[in-house]
This record gives structure tokens, sequence and C-alpha cells, in this order.
């Protein structure tokens, strides 16, 4: 389904093919796993589809030395997802339960390169920048300035930017320089701050 909507990066397909995503679901939903759409998750939350998940990582354009932020862990399935083509996953999910949730199941799945971090993703983890990849899976209403301070030069962020519906924006910084570019309009849950 994805490789025919024009996702090429052979890893990208690869990391895709290789991790389950119907345990990264709620059992009442797993044979609904595998179709191209997003579902949803505890905490009022989705799994995005397959084909945003995968045309957002490709975005990345990842070659496997990386440090990568997620804000917004959900079920952790962008996360393992991440973990299979970088060096280090660096997650934030703002509802603790999913996050404890998702750190356990991964940990179950053996991966090894995944912090993760229950707290606001509009500030990112600055202890760990800078972030060579930044991918952001709920929405801000504009791009939050702590993520732009912790992307490494030469990094990309991919981020969807808006309201009720968003764009999905490709961020680069080069020289310093911030560059922006829409991708395609898509739905996310919007991004919640703490209180």
């Amino acid at each position: 389904q994805i490789k025919a909507r024009g996702i090429k990066d052979p890893r990208v397909l690869a990391a895709m093919f290789k991790v389950n995503r119907h345990l990264f679901v709620p059992s009442d939903m797993r044979h609904l796993a595998y179709q191209d759409s997003p579902l949803a998750i505890d905490g009022g939350q989705t799994i995005s589809q397959p084909y945003i998940v995968a045309l957002m990582t490709e975005l990345l354009a990842l070659k496997g030395a990386e440090r990568v932020l997620e804000v917004g862990t959900g079920s952790g399935y962008q996360a393992a997802i991440l973990a299979e083509l970088v060096k280090e996953v660096y997650t934030i999910e703002i509802l603790e339960p999913l996050a404890r949730q998702s750190e356990g199941l991964l940990k179950e799945l053996n991966y090894k390169n995944i912090k993760v971090n229950v707290g606001d993703g509009f500030l990112g983890w600055p202890e760990f920048s800078p972030f060579d990849g930044i991918i952001v899976t709920c929405a801000p209403e504009k791009i939050p300035p702590p993520l732009l301070e912790q992307l490494a030069e030469g990094g990309r962020l991919v981020i969807p930017v808006g309201i009720y519906w968003q764009d999905l924006k490709l961020v680069r910084k080069i020289k310093g320089r911030i560059m922006e570019e829409d991708i395609i309009p898509v739905r996310f849950v919007p991004m919640l701050r703490e209180k």
C-alpha cells in the first residue's frame, strides 16, 4: 500500500515491514491494524495511518547515525520504526499512562535505543539536543520555538501545523536559517500542553 503511494526509501519500507503494527493497537482493533487508516488508542489519542508514518519518516532522510526526537509517543509505533533506522530515539509523551504503557511495550520488544520521557513536547528535550531529526505526531497551532532551537544544523523537523486541518511541514535548518516547505494537508490530534 505505502509503496504504491510513492514511499521509495528502502530502509523506511524495510522498517515498516519489520515492525508489527498490531502490537501497538488495542486488542479489539487488531484485526484493523494493517489497514491504511488511523486507529483510536488510549487517552483519546490515535495511531497514525501507516502511509503517514512512512511519509513523515522518509521526510527525515535518515542515514543511520542520527539522534532523533519524537514529540507524542502515543502507542510507541513511530518510535519503534525510528529505532530500526537510527542510533538514538528520544520520545516525549504528555499523558503519563500512555508513556508508561509504550515504554513497557518497547522494552518488551527489546528496543534498547529508545528513551521515553513524560513531559510537555512543546518544550522538546533540551538535555539531549541538538537533534538531527525531530518528528511531531500531534499538531500545535504554530511551530514551537524550542523545537527549532533544538534542531541541529542540517537537521530536519517534520510537523503538522494548524488547528482543525493542518499542513504537514518539512522544516530544515541550513546555515542557521529556517527553511519551511508544505508537504500535504493532514489531520492530527492537537498538541496538549502542561497546564
